[in-house]
């Protein structure tokens, strides 16, 4: 079984004092943030200082003094293209405005989007980012493997069926952030639209927000885990990914790590062994730019390790 790794994220929710509604904010000054509050409120203006506890947000006419418990995303200021409600499509991946909900209620809705990834000797898992069969994984799941298999659990009015799907086509790859790019054969959905992921924003995400991880750990299928996020910068070879207390075991890679939206914040890839509460997620915006330029990641059969490896410089000897 190959390496896991879960992502926990936070997204401090900020009080609205007289914020204005989604989408009826004016132009944009440069350095102003869009300080997203729990009431589904807006506020626009600059962040001059934030402590533990607070953000002050100069809105113009006065600074307000904001709980970080109120808040529930920033980001920078600009036009919004994705209404309330709305669905934006980014390419092969998507953005909506989504409510917060409970765990429960978020497994309900998105459980059906999460898969199973099966290779000869080995389990992973994954989750569906189109309805027309893309399935996004860690790379480690599928390294060098020419026979995939894609589990589905759909749901038959109160019953959940298993669907496997042999026809699977490895699109992309990068080894170097650990993803892969997996499609369903056309002729096996047989037009079927498929339950796909919305994804969430990098910068929203919060130390201590609430997390949620959907896999299958050891094979056990369809497993939920919840924690929080630890943290959002760990940086290990390299990379920097997301720490969470959700418990990911063998089986969960390539599963998506969702927030209380039911959006994807991150891919569940590594754990630390013989632990409890230290798994690690690749943050959902290496899965982004993976998606916006999977020409460039273009899985190659006769280089199933597609991409260059430099050797690091010699070391100039002591005198």
């Amino acid at each position: 079984m190959r390496h896991v790794l879960l992502l926990a994220l936070l997204a401090a929710p900020l009080a609205a004092q007289d914020a204005a509604p989604a989408g009826s904010l004016p132009g944009t000054a440069p350095g102003e943030e869009d300080v997203r509050l729990a009431d589904g409120a807006l506020l626009r203006g600059r962040v001059l200082k934030e402590t533990e506890d607070n953000l002050y947000v100069d809105v113009g006419f006065t600074v307000l003094q904001v709980p970080r418990g109120s808040v529930v995303g920033r980001s920078p200021a600009g036009p919004t293209d994705r209404p309330a409600g709305g669905e934006v499509r980014r390419g092969l991946w998507s953005q909506a405005e989504l409510p917060e909900v409970s765990v429960k209620e978020a497994v309900a809705r998105f459980a059906e989007s999460v898969v199973q990834i099966k290779v000869p000797g080995a389990l992973g898992s994954g989750f569906i980012v189109s309805e027309d069969g893309y399935v996004v994984t860690n790379n480690h799941v599928v390294q060098g493997e020419t026979e995939v298999s894609i589990v589905l659990y759909p749901k038959a009015g109160d019953q959940i069926e298993k669907q496997t799907f042999e026809k699977v086509r490895l699109v992309a790859v990068n080894p170097f952030v650990d993803l892969a790019l997996l499609k369903i054969d056309e002729e096996e959905l047989k037009g079927r639209k498929l339950v796909k992921v919305y994804f969430g924003d990098d910068a929203a995400v919060r130390v201590g927000e609430t997390v949620f991880a959907i896999g299958s750990p050891m094979g056990l299928e369809r497993s939920v885990s919840e924690g929080v996020i630890s943290t959002t910068t760990r940086a290990m070879e390299g990379r920097v990914y997301l720490q969470t207390t959700a418990a990911i075991n063998p089986g969960n890679s390539g599963g998506p790590l969702f927030n209380t939206k039911g959006e994807v914040v991150g891919v569940n890839s590594l754990k630390i062994m013989f632990s409890d509460g230290l798994g690690f997620a690749i943050p959902v915006g290496y899965v982004k730019h993976f998606l916006d330029n999977r020409e460039a990641f273009a899985f190659d059969r006769e280089n199933p390790n597609s991409g260059y490896r430099y050797l690091a410089p010699p070391r100039r000897t002591a005198k």
